[in-house]
């Protein structure tokens, strides 16, 4: 094996983290699609989706009340849609993942977050898990014949959640070697795991970006707990990495919150494009803000991303 620079640094060669008992990762889904919203629009990507969710965002897409946002944001568990599927049994009657409902309000992984999904969930191996992933590119490789390359996308959920501890692995993988652009998508919550971040910055083949979707009050996340400047600042301390933040917004209220939010992580030396994103877990909802957004980013100098 030609061993990476990784290894030179310190880090185990793939074959020794081997022998040891390996953890597994538990996801919901693996995919091969388009890229459909923030910087690299259009980039054919393969998506590993992560299970669990340090928030529940149930307040997306319903009125801007706040007696009803707090009636359901407070001692509840569950965005109002979700426990009537719950109720309904349709984690019980549905057999696979990709036939559950799409939902119009709250977090649209919603089966992402809640444990009566996760049945519909894999728990493998990085071999497995990587096994899957090649199965799914069109030439079982990431960098096609004709030079172009499939990016990975690291969603969830929020991907930086316990299985940080598995992606060096995953990365180190043999079959991964050729992989040329990983995307992290994450609400910007969670601090790099030490040798993670040691691992971006030395050790990775790849070009990491962070695409940071930060939640606003029309979230129903508060603002102490999802507003996290040192966490930018530490994402946006990886040496060679890209960046970028990517709002959901529903009217101005959002858009005051978006400037306030970005002074806040400019005041902590992260500067980097701002993508305001409409809400909308179905097209009717979307298609209503979709042209104000628009116009707004034009208004700011800040970029739309559908």
């Amino acid at each position: 094996m030609i061993e990476s620079p990784v290894f030179e640094k310190g880090y185990p060669s793939y074959e020794a983290v081997n022998r040891k008992p390996s953890m597994k990762l538990r996801y919901s889904e693996a995919f091969y699609s388009v890229q459909g919203e923030g910087k690299f629009v259009g980039v054919p990507s393969v998506f590993l989706r992560t299970f669990g969710c340090n928030f529940r965002c149930m307040n997306f897409g319903l009125p801007k009340d706040k007696d009803r946002w707090t009636q359901h944001a407070e001692g509840n568990r569950y965005n109002p849609e979700v426990k009537a599927l719950i109720d309904a049994g349709v984690h019980e009657t549905t057999k696979r993942f990709e036939d559950l409902p799409i939902i119009h309000t709250g977090c649209d992984t919603y089966a992402s977050i809640y444990p009566e999904f996760k049945h519909f969930n894999r728990l493998a191996t990085v071999d497995e898990v990587v096994e899957h992933l090649i199965s799914l590119l069109p030439e079982g490789k990431w960098t096609q014949d004709n030079g172009q390359d499939i990016h990975l996308i690291l969603t969830g959920g929020e991907p930086l959640l316990a299985w940080q501890r598995l992606y060096v692995e995953m990365f180190e993988h043999p079959k991964m070697a050729d992989l040329k652009n990983v995307t992290i998508e994450t609400n910007t919550t969670q601090l790099l795991h030490e040798d993670f971040k040691h691992y971006l910055v030395d050790g990775a083949r790849f070009r990491t970006t962070f695409s940071c979707s930060p939640k606003l009050s029309v979230s129903g996340e508060p603002w102490e707990t999802a507003i996290k400047p040192d966490v930018a600042a530490d994402y946006y301390s990886v040496s060679g990495s890209s960046m970028y933040f990517k709002f959901v917004v529903a009217d101005m209220d959002d858009v005051a919150e978006v400037s306030r939010a970005v002074q806040f992580y400019r005041d902590a030396g992260v500067e980097c494009p701002v993508y305001l994103m409409p809400v909308g877990g179905r097209s009717e909802g979307y298609d209503l803000t979709v042209q104000e957004v628009a116009k707004l980013c034009m208004a700011q100098g800040w970029r739309f991303s559908p």
